[in-house]
This record gives structure tokens, sequence and C-alpha cells, in this order.
């Protein structure tokens, strides 16, 4: 009886760069893609009807087709581990930000490839398989940016739960307090407590500027460029 293949999830908001991983994935036969997404609230929905083990992972990609900003990562990752404990997330991206890789990394990602490594990308299919398998995975400059991140550590490093309400605020400007709380299934007073020791951290006084002050610092998502107001 031939052995289960390795079911792939893909989130891109380009439409030429998912075809670029399902044609590349198809030349490995223990892989089958079986879901994308193109904005970041549709991967819930779309994981809980077509289950994955390992998901691929673009960090710039829209929250929804009216939200511009870039969905919330790093809240996002921890709940999808929490609700499926054998999916892997492999990281594909553009950006370089050493301290958003160990951000990332700390959330529960499983490797780090940036997209201009093309060496990584001719070994795709086997890297899905050995991150299917329980293994870690970063692209060559990758690993070194998160080496340096690592041994550096940082006057701005932020817990996970900082880093999960930072990236909530990030991609849900107009979000209320007790929208937040909603979100990540806590008390309003737990946000706002949480809130108080990021601005102390951050040396802001306000979500706005903390939210600008982790970019800066490289903490979570920047918004690319078209973005940018």
């Amino acid at each position: 009886m031939p052995a289960e293949k390795v079911r792939v999830a893909i989130l891109d908001d380009h439409q030429s760069i998912i075809d670029g991983y399902i044609y590349r994935l198809s030349s490995t036969p223990e892989i089958e893609v079986v879901a994308t997404a193109t904005y970041g609230e549709e991967l819930e929905q779309v994981l809980s009807t077509r289950p994955a083990d390992v998901l691929l992972l673009d960090l710039s990609v829209r929250t929804s087709p009216e939200n511009p900003n870039p969905f919330p990562v790093l809240f996002l990752v921890p709940k999808l581990l929490q609700q499926y404990p054998n999916l892997s997330v492999l990281i594909i991206s553009m950006f370089a930000e050493p301290g958003l890789m160990r951000s990332i990394i700390e959330a529960g990602a499983s490797g780090y490839i940036l997209k201009d490594d093309q060496s990584a990308f001719r070994e795709l299919g086997n890297v899905v398989l050995s991150v299917a398998q329980g293994g870690i995975f970063f692209s060559k400059k990758a690993h070194t940016l998160y080496m340096k991140a690592e041994s550096s550590g940082g006057d701005d490093s932020l817990t996970p739960r900082q880093m999960e309400v930072i990236s909530l605020c990030a991609a849900y400007p107009d979000a209320t307090t007790s929208d937040l709380a909603q979100m990540m299934n806590i008390s309003n007073s737990t946000v706002r407590n949480l809130l108080s020791s990021l601005y102390l951290r951050l040396g802001v006084h306000s979500r706005t500027a903390a939210v600008e002050k982790a970019r800066e610092a490289g903490l979570i998502t920047p918004r690319p460029p078209t973005f940018a107001s």
C-alpha cells in the first residue's frame, strides 16, 4: 500500500508565485498541493476544510481584500500550530530582517527561505519532505541572518505574547481593546497589561508608535512599498 502523500498548503498573494511552487513541487511524487490562499484571513478556513502537513507562508500577504496591511503572522502561526499540532510552517519571504526571522522561529515556524535563494528553490521538494518529518530548514543567507539575531539578542526583544499583540495591532490598526481581546481569547485587562508592558519595552506611548517602532526595529513584517503612506 503506497505511503500517504505530504499535503501542502500555500499562502501567497501572487498567483504566478503559487503556480511556480506548484510546478516545482510537482516533480516530487510524494507531495500533493491541497490548498492555496491569497489573503491571510482565508487561511484558517482553508486549512479547516483541506488539512495540510506543511504550509508555505509568505509574510507580505494582505490581511483581506479590504485590509491592505500584512496579515498578523506572529499571532496566526502560534494559533494554527495549536489547532494543528502536526502542521509544519515554512516561511518563504523577501524580508531579510534578522529580528523578524527570530520572532517567526520563536512563534513556531520550521524554517525560513529568502525568495532570492534559487538553490533552495531547486530543492524545494526535498525541503518540504524534510520539514514534514520534523526537520528545520534555512536558506544560506537566512541562516546567517538568523544566527546574527541569536548572537546579538537586542534591547527591543519582546515576549511571544507581546509579539502576538503587536502583530495584531499592525494588521488591524482600528481594532479596539475588546476586539484584540476577542481575537486573542483573553480578557480586556490582559490586553491592556500587554500593551502597557509593550509600550514600556519599546519606549513609546501609543499603539501607533509601538507598531512603527516594531517595524523600524525589524521585529514585525514591514509594509511592502506599495502600502507605504
